[in-house]
């Protein structure tokens, strides 16, 4: 087999392996079950809406009710951060951007720990991480557009302050948080996890992921021209600058909803994004699915460890930084010189 070959057969193996890897980690618990009647459960499920079939309630009822929203949020919250991290790397230049860049996560993490703060529900929680991580976004580019200068650089630097500076709030409301309630709520939900994850919780999650990873798959040739820098884009017809702005928008929404869902979850928009360019080419034709894949996969592994590993779960930022931190260093390894 040539190598063109088995690097085609590769990067099929790579986009359809996310499905069977559900299937299967759905399995996977305190309560095991066979892939098989995970299988019957989701076929009654989308045929029937009930369980038809001699399956036991009990199984039925983890699967459908408990497991499938969890795997589903993972799926996307994996395949949203690692896409938008290779779409920032992509239109700024730099292999150390990822989706947090802009003081999105730092916004959102004010949000929530302020609705924790106030004993706001699950839902409420979720909407004000939500709100904040747009409104730094937003504060961000308002005040980058005060320089004329370098729009992405100011911009890279305002989100930077920007992001500190909810953090530091962040750090304030946990001061004042009463330690025996608040403060570990806050805590909990600034190390990421999908514990509380429902299927009311996906709706939204589900319809800005899809849309915006549709978005950048449409746009991946433009991130090519953009990733040579803004002479070449404007030499092909481009415009770079209004471009940028678009990718930015979908980019910043899709990590919003992800960490209003899901907590602040490091490493995957910088970690996934290195190994597929391994493994595919620093293309964005193939980059862009090659990773939304890859995403999936990385946060399925984790959230299967977080809760199957120990007695007890742990949050999923803690085995992203364990896991992430040594694999990209092997990534680095390979690639000799870092980013490809």
């Amino acid at each position: 087999m040539s190598v063109e070959r088995r690097q085609a057969v590769l990067y099929i193996l790579l986009l359809v392996l996310p499905l069977p890897l559900a299937v299967y980690t759905i399995g996977l618990g305190r309560y095991e079950i066979a892939p098989g009647d995970v299988v019957r459960a989701l076929a009654d499920w989308v045929t029937v809406g009930h369980n038809a079939s001699d399956l036991p309630d009990l199984a039925y009822d983890i699967v459908i009710r408990v497991r499938l929203p969890r795997i589903a949020a993972a799926m996307l919250i994996g395949g949203n951060l690692a896409v938008t991290g290779a779409a920032f790397q992509g239109i700024f230049r730099n292999p150390l951007v990822d989706s947090n860049i802009l003081g999105v996560t730092s916004g959102a993490g004010f949000g929530a720990a302020l609705m924790l703060l106030l004993k706001g529900s699950t839902l409420e929680v979720q909407m004000s991480a939500f709100f904040f991580g747009m409104l730094a976004v937003l504060a961000a580019y308002a005040a980058s557009r005060l320089y004329h200068t370098a729009p992405l650089l100011m911009l890279t630097l305002v989100g930077i302050v920007i992001g500190s500076f909810f953090s530091s709030l962040t750090s304030l409301l946990k001061y004042v948080a009463d330690p025996l309630d608040a403060l570990p709520a806050i805590t909990y939900w600034l190390m990421g996890g999908l514990t509380s994850v429902t299927q009311r919780d996906l709706p939204m999650l589900g319809l800005i992921s899809i849309t915006g990873m549709i978005s950048l798959w449409l746009v991946r040739w433009r991130l090519n021209v953009l990733s040579m820098g803004d002479s070449e884009a404007l030499a092909l017809g481009l415009n770079p600058t209004r471009l940028k702005v678009i990718i930015i928008l979908f980019s910043t929404l899709m990590t919003a909803a992800a960490v209003s869902v899901g907590g602040v979850i490091g490493w995957v928009g910088l970690v996934v994004p290195h190994a597929a360019r391994t493994l595919v080419g620093p293309s964005h034709l193939r980059l862009i699915p090659a990773t939304i894949a890859m995403g999936m996969v990385f946060l399925l592994l984790i959230d299967t460890l977080s809760r199957t590993m120990l007695p007890g779960e742990v949050p999923l930022g803690v085995f992203t930084g364990i896991v992430g931190a040594p694999l990209l260093l092997i990534i680095l390894r390979v690639n000799k010189t870092g980013w490809k």
